[in-house]
């Protein structure tokens, strides 16, 4: 198939537009799932400041007095709490807190006045971030450096539900822009090597998909040709025929008669060809029959073997039966494709055995099947053509079957009409000895 060029590059395009397929659902796909994953952490980090917020915010307004001002208790549930006055920073270290999540050293809290002045500072405070007040719930803001930082702002009220001010707590982003910068590394260095096993993969279905095409494109190149060669034959003879005819300058009767025999014996065989070419196209395109109906085996072989008795007098060879089972074996199917099915099995048996010899059509029944077998004392088949035997416009010996008036279509359309009804034709000879061929029909 690859020294093809039509089909090695219809495989190269198939091979291409899979791997453009999947490569673009793939690309989607990474990109929805690098979406969903950055969604997910973002909706986590909310939730955690929120939970840190909430906690806060319970232990914070229990201890307020009075507004704006900090409370020295204070110390004891905020780390590294420092205290921004005139006259600069005081830090004060305690020694124990509540908040387990300010230890991280990605979070921090900034304390404001009612006038969103900056009080105090808590936890891993980045000193390079602008120290104004937003009112925002949420906010996502950068200090100098670049650094990205998530915040929630949730106002504080005293005891005595009197205005104290604000308090936020954020966290860096740096962790959550690390995991992040990794999932994109991966999802880009995965993505081509995820497209290269895709060509490589594509290429190989690709192979695989073209190959039963392939083969019926090389039998239907064979198909063309034997055609177009068994037609040629009774056309040119024919042909040749009336062009001897037209050239002699008168005919008698005798003569004509002779000329109009044997163009008519050329028609007969050309419109024979033709209509076994046809009933192969149609069994190809409909196997299973429009008319199914109950045929009876016993019946079919008595009747084959009293009609084709007279052929096999004229040959000199003995036709008989043999029904080995007592009740009537019957199939569904077409009773006109089946008797022609197994009288072409008669008539090629009858027509390769030689004069003396025998032909016996036996009816047997085996697991639910009719077995029908029509064996020959003939001159047998050779290994070589055994396996080709049942290929359209296949004979094993040309010359002859010519003389006989063979196409070499009689086995294959015996096979197709076999596997049309669920059955199956095989054959099995030794040349020089005859051959069997079985029939097997589900019942």
């Amino acid at each position: 198939m690859n020294q093809n060029k039509l089909f090695n590059r219809t495989r190269w395009q198939l091979a291409l537009s899979y791997a453009a397929v999947m490569g673009l659902i793939l690309s989607l796909l990474g990109f929805g799932v690098y979406k969903a994953i950055a969604h997910a952490h973002w909706i986590a980090i909310d939730r955690e400041l929120e939970s840190v917020a909430g906690t806060l915010h319970d232990s914070l307004e229990i201890k307020l007095q009075q507004p704006g001002r900090l409370e020295p208790i204070l110390n004891e549930l905020l780390p590294n709490l420092r205290v921004i006055g005139v006259n600069g920073i005081k830090e004060k270290l305690p020694d124990r807190h509540i908040l387990s999540a300010l230890n991280q050293s990605y979070y921090y809290i900034r304390l404001f006045d009612s006038s969103g002045n900056l009080i105090a500072t808590a936890g891993a405070y980045p000193e390079a971030l602008p120290p104004t007040f937003n009112s925002k719930h949420w906010q996502t803001l950068a200090d100098r450096q670049g650094n990205i930082y998530h915040q929630i702002s949730v106002s504080l009220h005293t005891q005595t539900q009197q205005d104290w001010g604000y308090f936020q707590v954020g966290r860096s982003l740096q962790d959550f822009n690390s995991y992040l910068s990794t999932v994109k590394w991966m999802l880009k260095l995965g993505l081509p090597a995820a497209l290269i096993l895709v060509g490589f993969s594509s290429w190989w279905l690709a192979g695989l998909a073209m190959k039963p095409i392939y083969s019926s494109y090389r039998q239907i190149q064979q198909f063309t040709a034997d055609a177009a060669h068994e037609l040629r034959t009774p056309l040119a003879a024919s042909q040749a025929t009336v062009e001897s005819a037209l050239l002699m300058p008168q005919l008698d009767e005798k003569e004509a008669r002779e000329v109009l025999r044997t163009v008519d014996r050329q028609n007969r065989r050309l419109t024979q060809l033709v209509t076994d070419l046809l009933l192969l196209a149609r069994m190809d395109s409909q196997p299973k029959s429009d008319r199914p109906q109950l045929c009876c085996l016993n019946d079919l072989v008595g009747d084959l073997v009293e009609e084709w008795a007279a052929l096999a007098r004229s040959s000199e060879v003995a036709l008989t039966s043999e029904i080995r089972v007592q009740q009537p074996l019957n199939v569904v199917g077409d009773a006109d494709r089946l008797y022609r099915l197994v009288a072409n099995l008669i008539v090629n048996a009858i027509q390769y055995t030689p004069a003396g010899g025998k032909v016996t059509v036996i009816l047997d029944c085996s697991h639910q099947e009719a077995v029908i077998q029509v064996q020959d004392t003939g001159i047998g088949i050779a290994a070589a053509d055994l396996a080709r035997i049942f290929d359209r416009f296949y004979r094993v010996n040309s010359d002859r079957s010519r003389h006989t008036g063979g196409s070499g279509l009689g086995l294959a359309i015996a096979r197709a009409i076999a596997r049309a009804h669920r059955g199956s034709l095989s054959a099995r000879s030794e040349l020089g000895f005859g051959s069997i061929f079985l029939l097997r029909l589900p019942l």
